[in-house]
């Protein structure tokens, strides 16, 4: 009975300390990451390269090499860098044509650009959630959880991609990497992905290049680009067949607008509504299916649901999302950003770098 009364004041001090108000939101904060605009008028091959010009280019080739040496076995880059040339015309525009543009600012072979882009869908342990305020707004936020921590918190960036001038959307992305794990479609809805760990990561590299299946991340900036609005985009992440099974998880601007899609890679495995009238007003996923219990060796769930309840709907915000996310284990020595969004305030996108020294 101690324990669980000691537990009960542990988070009442939680909840009150969620509620004071951080200082995360002034301008200047440590660890904010750069944030750069992407054109999309430009051509695929010249996107990037504004940024890139940011960095040590050396420091870079060799972030490619350590992150492909430590995950790709020497037999699968021979063949993909055999594979690569006959079938790149197969592989989805213009994500290839932007890595390309990349790897030849580099001097990089674009094998080795394709491997490093699908060497990150994998390995991500993430936490995502969703959540509705009692006055009906909803709100999203995600911790990436990631290896190579020394290496990309130095190469995440914020990323605004321009239309005719106008951002189309908003992505945190890592420098090098096409992708979005994470995005804002302004006033309409925002993406998150985590990993559902199913099969070695370059098994569906090579799934990738023999079906023309779509990269998780891919999809991802792909639906963040497209899709109209909320349902659109819960169809486009269901449906469309994907090199490896993962989370999405999606927030609107309307009530009850927040969905959890668990992904096989042919379609969706399951559908996990917002029912707030029922009193499910969030929903929380790290990287096992909802409906099964969590290893107690990577129980990130219960410690967010705990947070996420000591809150309470009625002062649920940006704010105190991003304090659920700083609990311990939610965050972690692996957690290399935290994001907060919110699609019908587009402006709110916030990023930060976590444990940078």
């Amino acid at each position: 009975m101690e324990t669980e009364a000691a537990g009960q004041r542990a988070y009442l001090v939680l909840a009150v300390l969620l509620l004071l108000p951080g200082p995360w939101l002034s301008t200047g904060v440590p660890g904010a990451p750069p944030l750069f605009n992407v054109s999309l008028d430009a051509a695929p091959e010249q996107r990037w390269l504004p940024v890139l010009q940011h960095y040590d280019l050396d420091f870079l080739r060799a972030s490619v090499a350590e992150v492909i040496g430590n995950r790709v076995p020497q037999w699968v880059l021979e063949i993909i860098g055999d594979v690569v040339p006959k079938v790149e015309s197969f592989l989805p525009h213009p994500f290839t044509d932007e890595i390309r543009g990349m790897c030849n600012f580099l001097n990089l072979s674009l094998a080795e650009g394709i491997l490093v882009n699908l060497a990150y869908e994998a390995s991500a342990f993430c936490t995502s959630i969703v959540a509705q305020d009692s006055q009906g707004h909803i709100y999203h936020g995600r911790n990436l959880d990631y290896a190579f921590g020394n290496v990309l918190r130095k190469l995440t960036v914020d990323v605004q991609f321009l239309k005719n001038g106008q951002i189309a959307f908003t992505g945190t992305t890592f420098v090098g990497y096409v992708g979005l794990w994470t995005g804002q479609s302004p006033r309409k809805f925002t993406i998150s992905g985590d990993e559902r760990d199913k099969g070695r990561w370059w098994e569906n590299a090579i799934a990738a290049i023999a079906l023309g299946h779509s990269p998780i991340s891919w999809l991802i900036r792909k639906t963040l680009s497209d899709s109209e609005n909320f349902e659109a985009a819960v169809n486009c992440l269901a449906k469309t067949p994907l090199i490896a099974d993962v989370y999405y998880i999606i927030g609107g601007t309307a009530p009850r607008e927040g969905v959890v899609i668990t992904r096989n890679r042919g379609g969706p495995a399951d559908i996990w509504p917002l029912d707030p009238l029922n009193g499910a007003w969030f929903r929380v996923e790290t990287n096992y299916d909802h409906w099964k219990p969590v290893p107690t060796r990577d129980d990130r769930r219960t410690p967010a649901i705990k947070a996420l309840n000591a809150t309470g709907q009625a002062h649920i915000s940006m704010e105190t999302l991003f304090q659920v996310l700083s609990v311990f284990p939610v965050y972690n020595n692996y957690t290399i950003y935290t994001t907060v969004m919110s699609a019908a305030q587009p402006d709110k996108y916030l990023t930060r770098i976590r444990n940078s020294s």
